[in-house]
C-alpha cells in the first residue's frame, strides 16, 4: 500500500509539472490583437538537412585540390518514415545529380531555392505578418514570398521558383498550401529533387516565443510514390540588431557557369560544337 500511495502521488506530481509547462508553454507565444501567434521575426534553421535531407555520412570533396570546399559534414536527416519513397525514374534522376552536385545544383547557379529548402538553408528569413497576407524575406539569393491568407481559390498566374502560398489557421498552427512550382529546385545538395506537380503543405507550430516546430508534407506523384514528411525546429535569432544582409553571389559566377561559351575559352573548356548555346552559334564568324 505505500508503495502504491506512493507511486500515485509520483503520477500526479507529472501531471501537475506537465499541465503548468502546457499551460507557461501557451502564454509565451506572442499574439496578435485578434489572438493569432505572432511569428514576426528572424527565424533559423540549425539542421543540416541544406546538404542532405536524409541521414548521411561525411564526405570529401570531388577532387582533394578543393579542401574543404564542397566537402559534405554529416547529417541526421529530417524526413520521417526512412528513405524517400522514389520512383524507379525519380531515384535514376537524383543519383544523376548527386554525382554531379557541384555542376548541378541551381543553389550553386544562385537561384532561388524554393519551398521548403529557403527554410534550412544555413541563412536566416524573416517573417512579417499582417491579417491579410504574411511576408516572408529570405537572405539567401533574396528571394521572398508572399503567403495569401484565407484565400484557398487565389490561384497563382504563373509557376515560380518559390510556388504560390496560401494560408490558414488551425489552432496556433499556420498551415501554408504551395504549389505553382518551377521544377528546377532540389531539396538539398544531395540531388533530392522533384517535378512541376509538387505540393508542399507547412506547418508551422509555435513552441513558445523563439521555438517553432515546422513541418512539411511532400506530394509529388511524378516523382514519388506517396507523399512523405520532413519536420525540423526553427529557432528565433535574438542577436542585437538581428537582420537580414544583402546577399551576394560569388565573384564572376558568370564565368565560372558560363566560360565554357566563350569564344576564347580553352579547347577543352569549349561548348561542343553544334549545340544550341555553342558560341559558334551564337556569333558565327563573319
Amino acid at each position: 500500500m505505500p508503495r502504491l500511495l506512493a507511486n500515485l502521488a509520483f503520477i500526479c506530481c507529472i501531471g501537475t509539472v506537465s499541465g503548468t509547462s502546457a499551460h507557461s508553454f501557451a502564454d509565451d507565444i506572442p499574439r496578435t490583437p485578434d489572438g493569432k501567434p505572432d511569428l514576426s521575426g528572424l527565424w533559423q534553421s540549425m539542421s543540416r538537412a541544406h546538404w542532405n535531407i536524409e541521414p548521411s555520412a561525411a564526405k570529401a570533396p570531388p577532387d582533394w585540390q578543393m579542401g574543404a570546399w564542397g566537402a559534405a559534414p554529416a547529417s541526421l536527416g529530417v524526413v520521417e518514415g526512412g528513405p524517400l519513397p522514389y520512383t524507379e525514374e525519380g531515384l535514376a534522376t537524383r543519383n544523376a545529380n548527386q554525382a554531379d552536385w557541384l555542376a548541378l545544383d541551381p543553389l550553386v547557379k544562385c537561384y532561388m531555392p524554393g519551398v521548403p529548402r529557403a527554410n534550412y538553408l544555413p541563412f536566416p528569413f524573416q517573417i512579417v505578418q499582417s491579417d491579410d497576407h504574411i511576408a516572408m524575406a529570405y537572405e539567401f539569393a533574396s528571394a521572398m514570398r508572399i503567403v495569401y491568407m484565407d484565400q484557398p481559390d487565389f490561384d497563382g498566374p504563373v509557376p515560380a521558383w518559390m510556388g504560390h502560398s496560401r494560408g490558414h489557421w488551425e489552432g496556433d498552427t499556420l498551415v501554408i498550401r504551395v504549389t505553382d512550382f518551377m521544377p528546377y529546385t532540389w531539396f538539398d545538395h544531395a540531388g533530392n529533387h522533384h517535378s512541376d506537380q509538387l505540393e508542399v503543405i507547412e506547418r508551422y507550430t509555435p513552441q513558445g516565443e523563439h521555438l517553432i516546430m515546422y513541418e512539411a508534407e511532400i506530394r509529388d506523384p511524378v516523382t514519388y510514390t506517396r507523399p512523405w514528411t520532413m519536420s525540423f525546429p526553427l529557432y528565433r535569432r535574438q542577436e542585437a540588431n538581428a537582420q537580414l544582409l544583402e546577399f551576394k553571389c560569388v565573384e564572376f559566377s558568370e564565368e565560372l557557369i558560363y566560360g565554357y561559351l566563350n569564344k576564347d575559352a580553352p579547347e577543352d573548356r569549349r561548348a561542343p560544337k553544334g549545340l544550341p548555346f555553342s558560341i559558334d552559334n551564337i556569333n558565327p564568324a563573319p
